[in-house]
């Protein structure tokens, strides 16, 4: 039996994706090169594999430009009836392998990065996931996107720019620990902050009726500044619009976070606890276990007779 092929073999090998066009390659590679000189300023000696990863991102990015501009123009000449979906979760994933399959240059983007040393999983294990939201809704909303780019319905989707996603886990002592998802903390490569669009929005504050009118006082102001995000259509040229709003406090930072800290807390009889329990009893007729299971390095609960 043959022995299993090293890393650096499997690389000398043909793609077994399909055989990508010279012009294609060539112009990839060319790509690439630009955005790691030009957009990231690096070049080879001192590049780290985000580099490379960030330069294969712009590199398919640039091929989403023009049918992003061309789709968004094609839904203003026409004028066709449009989805505005709103989500407070969209739990998108990883973009760039989505992209090459939908726009069609995985093969070459492939065989460029073969062609460069690269190996293309490897990149794309750097990125990191967009999991904005708690999962299950968030992964459908993310979901009927691609769907509707694919299916050429006029769709945008809005939602929230987290500063943070779902969570990172790790084990630790054979007990799961949540940590900070900082996604954002090396850049996303697919957004376009659209700071000219930048708004005020106000939250809270007290409602008082004047001879002039109701009046809205004391609101927490924050500024929503939103970013576009592209969704691309399976091999149809259409590219749709994901719009999440980033938000920044404009007045006293601290005072917002107690503010927020109090609200959440206040919102704890909508918890998803709650609702399962009640489900539980009114509709599936069991009632909720509220025997704690034990540590693992603690002896089982005994059952009293």
């Amino acid at each position: 039996m043959a022995a299993p092929l090293t890393d650096q073999e499997k690389r000398k090998q043909i793609s077994v994706r399909g055989i990508a066009g010279l012009g294609d390659v060539a112009e990839m590679k060319r790509s690439f090169n630009r955005h790691l000189h030009f957009t990231l300023v690096k070049d080879r000696n001192v590049a780290t594999p985000r580099d490379y990863y960030f330069a294969l991102a712009h590199s398919v990015r640039d091929h989403l430009v023009g049918r992003w501009i061309r789709t968004q123009q094609y839904y203003y000449e026409k004028d066709p009836k449009r989805v505005h979906y709103l989500s407070l979760e969209f739990y998108m994933g990883r973009t760039l392998q989505n992209t090459m399959i939908n726009l069609g240059l995985q093969n070459a983007c492939d065989e460029a990065v073969y062609q460069l040393g690269l190996d293309l999983e490897e990149l794309e294990e750097i990125e990191e996931d967009a999991g904005l939201g708690n999962g299950g809704l968030g992964r459908l909303a993310a979901c009927f996107l691609d769907s509707m780019a694919t299916l050429g319905l006029a769709a945008y989707g809005y939602g929230i720019r987290y500063e943070f996603g779902i969570f990172n886990q790790r084990i630790s002592g054979g007990w799961q620990v949540e940590e900070a998802d900082d996604w954002l903390r090396y850049g996303n490569p697919w957004e376009k902050a659209r700071p000219e669009y930048m708004l005020p929005v106000h939250f809270y504050g007290r409602v008082q009726h004047t001879d002039s009118g109701v009046k809205w006082l004391d609101t927490q102001v924050v500024l929503a500044m939103p970013y576009d995000t592209p969704v691309p259509g399976y091999k149809n040229n259409t590219n749709h619009d994901l719009l999440l709003c980033f938000l920044f406090p404009v007045q006293d930072a601290a005072a917002w976070t107690r503010v927020v800290i109090r609200n959440i807390a206040a919102a704890g009889k909508f918890s998803s606890d709650r609702t399962v329990s009640q489900y539980a009893r009114e509709i599936w007729g069991v009632e909720p276990s509220h025997v704690k299971i034990p540590p693992p390095n603690e002896p089982p609960i005994t059952p009293q007779s």
